[in-house]
């Protein structure tokens, strides 16, 4: 599943080149994500408050294309690319005038209140697995 989600860049996500600051599209890619598996009916908030599942970025990669400036019209797809028990991939694109201007990937692994990484809950990961792009 791709889920789009449309992102206006606001004048304070630009740095002092007149460009959105590069940190910032980690941001987008954290809108892109919770708002896919928000699509499934569940939230980041409720994974963590009902399942004490935490999900921390362990691995992030980007690669810039072509700068987003003030006002653009961004469009952030996100997909699952990979899911195992213990780790989620999610893979990013991000569109301005139908431009690829940036992609990239973030990885994921449950972890407990007490920072131990564990398996995915039963009902969590068949939740990612429908969003799976298969």
């Amino acid at each position: 599943m791709i889920k789009e989600v449309t992102y206006r860049v606001l004048y304070g996500d630009t740095d002092c080149g007149e460009v959105m600051y590069y940190g910032n599209y980690l941001r987008l890619f954290e809108i892109g994500r919770a708002e896919l598996i928000r699509s499934a009916g569940i939230s980041y908030k409720e994974i963590e408050e009902k399942k004490g599942i935490i999900l921390p970025v362990v691995e992030s990669f980007i690669r810039y294309k072509a700068p987003a400036k003030y006002d653009d019209l961004l469009i952030i797809r996100t997909t699952i690319k990979e899911l195992k028990t213990y780790k989620v991939v999610f893979e990013y694109k991000i569109f301005k005038n139908d431009n690829l201007i940036t992609e990239g990937y973030t990885v994921h692994v449950p972890i407990n209140k007490e920072g131990k990484i564990v398996k995915f809950p039963k009902d969590i990961y068949q939740i990612l697995y429908s969003l799976l792009e298969k």
